[in-house]
């Protein structure tokens, strides 16, 4: 059963998402498993590189939750994004440390640890048997299902969060906060790995992927009920909220999402300059800026992400990637006695910020489809030594390229979210 309410034209308002939750507490919530009454109760949400009004949800979760159950806790799903600085949780969820005791004495906030082997564990493997028959035998090996130990201390877990297309897992969301969401690294590396042997032109925006078999199945390992509040942004509106299981209610909002969040265009464009909002502070993140609009860019043609505020690749994994640097996946499979030991994490990230392409091992010859640039603040040595292009921002008037579709050029704002693609694909 899946409760909710959305609209494809009209934004939903505090109270629209009020009654849902109602409803979902009346209709959903009952039962010895469900019902939250005198539980503990933890609520895993996205970090601030997600647009949702988290806000708005932590105040009316606790309205509808709060003072009946034993705890109301939150679990940040950072995968391995850097962990949330208190001033940056307090914005997170729309309250300072102060309000929240006062307001919410019962209500605690945790960053994910993906790299503290104290804080996971493992839940189950997935055998390299069944692996390979999820995966189409793209990957064949054990996959540890390590999860935040913290999940096992709840009694009810909510997954609140939102629904975009994505890269790796084909569109975000339900088992997604999961893994890579709060789970250790290594089944973030398989699936990571496994996405960019899929390559991320033929994933994105896509409900069934060997990718979301992975962590529907792993998900399965959880012992804990599990509620999915799945949300459809468009822009920064929402326009849809789904409750009910992991599965139903992310594909209710996954068909949403494929409404509301993909550009259809007509031809491909010889150049894209794609900026990438500014809730990106890294590479690692504002990398979507490119693999939302790969598909609309021509053989030959060349992504400008222009981003001056960024001025680092990675915090978290910057000095692995200036090792490898920026590559196409045959680079990595027609070498693999080199790479196989890199984490399928930095192979995966590298392979989707270079795009598809080539590989001649008899010459050493690597042949991108696209060119990818970088307009940040990243210096241009450290560009070309990771095997990207480099222009200078402040040479690149943004306003002077809206409006020239004609020319062969699309300039897209506030990159990241939204997919384009081109019709008929």
């Amino acid at each position: 059963m899946v409760l909710g309410k959305s609209s494809p034209t009209t934004a939903l308002t505090p109270d629209d998402v009020r009654n849902v939750l109602a409803t979902a507490d009346a209709d959903l919530f009952v039962g010895d498993a469900l019902d939250p009454t005198g539980k503990r109760m933890l609520v895993i949400v996205p970090d601030g590189t997600r647009t949702a009004p988290i806000p708005l949800l932590f105040r009316l979760l606790y309205e509808q939750f709060g003072r009946r159950v034993a705890q109301l806790d939150y679990l940040i799903a950072l995968g391995t994004h850097p962990p949330m600085s208190p001033d940056a949780i307090d914005r997170l969820v729309g309250a300072t440390a102060a309000e929240r005791a006062e307001r919410y004495p019962n209500v605690r906030i945790f960053n994910h640890e993906w790299n503290n082997p104290h804080e996971l564990e493992t839940i189950g493997v997935i055998s390299r048997e069944e692996a390979a028959t999820l995966t189409d035998g793209l990957l064949a090996e054990d996959v540890p299902v390590t999860l935040n130990r913290l999940i096992s201390a709840y009694d009810l877990v909510l997954i609140c969060g939102p629904v975009f297309p994505h890269e790796v897992a084909g569109f975000s969301g339900g088992a997604k906060y999961l893994f890579p969401g709060i789970a250790g690294p290594d089944i973030i590396n398989f699936t990571h790995w496994l996405g960019a042997l899929v390559t991320s032109m033929h994933t994105i925006g896509v409900k069934d992927t060997p990718v979301r078999r992975i962590i529907t199945r792993a998900a399965q390992f959880v012992a804990r009920p599990v509620v999915c509040l799945a949300l459809v942004m468009q822009g920064k509106e929402l326009h849809g909220l789904f409750i009910g299981s992991l599965t139903e209610a992310w594909s209710a909002a996954a068909d949403l999402s494929a409404q509301l969040d993909i550009t259809y265009v007509g031809r491909p464009f010889q150049r894209v300059l794609s900026a990438p909002a500014t809730i990106y502070d890294d590479l690692w993140t504002a990398a979507k800026a490119m693999y939302k609009t790969e598909p609309v860019i021509a053989d030959g043609g060349e992504v400008i992400i222009y981003a001056p505020h960024i001025t680092e690749v990675s915090y978290t994994h910057g000095a692995l990637i200036d090792e490898v640097g920026y590559h196409v996946r045959d680079y990595f499979l027609k070498q693999w006695e080199r790479f196989k030991d890199v984490p399928g994490m930095i192979l995966a990230h590298s392979t989707h910020v270079k795009g598809l392409g080539a590989y001649d091992a008899a010459t050493g010859i690597e042949t991108p489809r696209i060119a990818v640039t970088l307009a940040t603040g990243i210096p241009e040595e450290r560009c070309r030594r990771i095997n990207l292009g480099y222009a200078d921002y402040r040479a690149i008037d943004p306003a002077a390229r809206m409006g020239r579709e004609a020319d062969g050029i699309l300039y897209v704002p506030h990159a990241g979210e939204r997919l384009y693609r081109l019709r008929g694909e």
